[in-house]
């Protein structure tokens, strides 16, 4: 086995370019295999499905999932390339379903939470009031942190409380925005917002000191230097204002293909992860609010 992986890391060095990382991370991962054959006493590479199946059950127990998903990559490329060599006659690994990535369920702010980082910014200048209204329609829409800084005077419809928004694929939607937020957006376009454009009249919304279009980036760092400042110690990021508007509105009985519509989801199973956070809300409820819970 020795002789073999190291022909295998060769292999990847010299004909696939893969990074240095990528390779020892391979050869150590091949070295855990290595030494389950022979707690194992096998002395060839197993050809059948039954004991890599058994090898991944065994490292189940010891890996996180995502060194489970890379160490299974390990063992397919492994495979191809000593079936390809000619060192085994048939490979196993093609048998083996790949690992179900883990899907982490989003952080997202409680309504408390929300109050403390809306009141943060200070709306008697206009940048605190232009980050006013970006976090209050953020939070109110669900919009993603592309779609607001790339928002357009035109694509507002205010008086109707509708947005038009252009998302991924350049695919556009109608999406409701709440009273509060709308007088925001309003304030901050006649009182914030005339300051900075400094006399010109581009099409972009939302507009940094010098009237040039606001970066995702500095929306990103504004939000950050916002949340460690009302003491919140959770990791947020713009999508974290997302995450919260959908949860909130399923938690309050949105239907789900209505959330997704809103959210501009092609598919519904990317809207369905907030139904889980949902859910452990109404657990939470639940253990705190019956008296046997």
């Amino acid at each position: 086995m020795d002789d073999l992986i190291a022909d295998f890391v060769h292999y990847l060095d010299a004909e696939r370019g893969l990074a240095q990382t990528t390779q020892d991370s391979y050869a150590r991962d091949l070295a855990r295999f290595q030494a389950w054959l022979k707690d194992e006493h096998m002395t060839a590479l197993p050809e059948r499905r039954e004991p890599l199946a058994d090898f991944f059950a065994h490292e189940a127990g010891e890996l996180a999932p995502a060194s489970m998903a890379r160490e299974q990559s390990a063992m397919r490329k492994f495979y191809r390339f000593m079936l390809r060599q000619g060192v085994i006659s048939a490979n196993p690994m093609e048998l083996i379903d790949a690992p179900k990535p883990a899907r982490h369920l989003p952080t997202t702010l409680s309504a408390t939470e929300i109050d403390r980082l809306l009141s943060a910014p200070n709306i008697a200048k206009p940048l605190g009031l232009r980050d006013r209204a970006i976090f209050e329609l953020m939070y109110a829409t669900g919009m993603r942190v592309s779609e607001v800084v790339n928002l357009q005077m035109r694509q507002l419809h205010l008086p109707l409380h509708l947005i038009q928004v252009i998302g991924k694929g350049d695919k556009e939607r109608l999406v409701p925005i709440s009273v509060q937020a709308t007088a925001w957006v309003e304030r901050y376009i006649a009182d914030g917002r005339t300051q900075l454009v400094h006399g010109r009249d581009p099409e972009t919304v939302f507009v940094n000191f010098h009237g040039h279009r606001l970066t995702r980036q500095g929306i990103w760092k504004n939000l950050k230097s916002y949340i460690n400042a009302v003491g919140i110690e959770k990791d947020v990021t713009p999508h974290t204002l997302r995450h919260s508007f959908a949860t909130q509105l399923l938690e309050n009985g949105a239907d789900l293909r209505v959330v997704q519509e809103i959210l501009g989801h092609a598919d519904i199973s990317t809207t369905q992860i907030y139904t889980h956070l949902s859910n452990e809300h109404v657990a939470e409820v639940y253990h705190k609010t019956h008296p046997r819970g």
